[in-house]
C-alpha cells in the first residue's frame, strides 16, 4: 500500500451508483489537497476522449451491446492511464478519480459479466488505487436525487441495474484499500468522513 508523502503520488478513487455525489466530493477533495500544497489531478471516467465520449453518448442515445461497451471502457481506461494517471502519480501528483474500473465491474456486472474477470482484465495494466471510497446510498434516494438534479434516469441508471451495481460496490468493502462511506448525510459531513480518514491513515 502506498502512503502520502510529498514525493510520491497518491492515487485515490471515488465510486458509487449515481446520485451519490461523487462528483462534487472529487472536486472537494482536490481542493483539500490543494489547500496542503500539493499537486492534483482530477478526473473522471469515462474520460472526454473519443472511447470516453462514446460511452457517454451512448448514456442517452441507447446502451451499446454488451461487449462493444466493455471494450470502450477498456480503451478509454488504457489511455486515461497511460497518458494522464500513471505519468501524475510518478511526478509526485495527488490523482483523483471520479469513477474507475470498479465502476466497470459493477455496470458491465449487472450486464451479466463477472465482475472478477472485469477485474483482473483492467489490473494487467490499471494501477490499484491508494484508497477507494465508496459513496452508498438506498436506491430510492440515488432516484430521488437524480430526478432532484433536473435529469431522468438514462440507460445505465434503471432501478434494477442501480441495485447490482450497488451490491458488486459494496461486495468491495473488505478489500483493505476500501472504505464505505455512507452519503445519506449533507455534503458537509460526507466531506468530512472522507478528509478525517485520510487524516488518521497518514499515521
Amino acid at each position: 500500500m502506498a502512503t502520502e508523502s510529498e514525493s510520491q503520488g497518491l492515487f485515490i478513487v471515488l465510486e458509487g451508483i449515481d446520485g451519490t455525489g461523487k462528483s462534487s466530493h472529487a472536486k472537494r477533495l482536490a481542493s483539500y489537497f490543494s489547500s496542503l500544497g500539493r499537486e492534483v489531478v482530477l478526473s473522471r471516467e469515462p474520460t472526454d476522449g473519443p472511447w470516453g465520449k462514446k460511452l457517454r453518448d451512448s448514456a442517452s442515445t441507447g446502451r451499446l451491446e454488451p461487449e462493444e461497451e466493455l471494450e470502450y471502457f477498456l480503451r478509454d481506461r488504457r489511455e486515461h492511464v497511460e497518458q494522464l494517471i500513471k505519468p501524475a502519480l510518478a511526478e509526485g501528483k495527488v490523482v483523483i478519480l471520479d469513477r474507475y474500473y470498479f465502476s466497470t465491474m459493477a455496470y458491465q456486472g449487472a450486464r451479466g459479466f463477472d465482475p472478477q474477470e472485469i477485474r483482473r482484465r483492467n489490473e494487467e495494466f490499471a494501477p490499484v488505487p491508494d484508497w477507494l471510497f465508496i459513496l452508498d446510498v438506498e436506491i430510492d434516494t440515488a432516484l430521488q436525487r437524480i430526478g432532484h438534479r433536473g435529469d431522468t434516469a438514462n440507460h445505465f441508471e434503471r432501478r434494477d441495474s442501480l441495485q447490482r451495481c450497488r451490491e458488486i460496490f459494496l461486495s468491495l468493502r473488505d478489500e483493505p484499500f476500501a472504505r464505505v462511506i455512507s452519503a445519506e448525510g449533507s455534503m458537509d459531513e460526507i466531506s468530512h468522513q472522507i478528509v478525517d480518514f485520510l487524516e488518521e491513515s497518514k499515521g
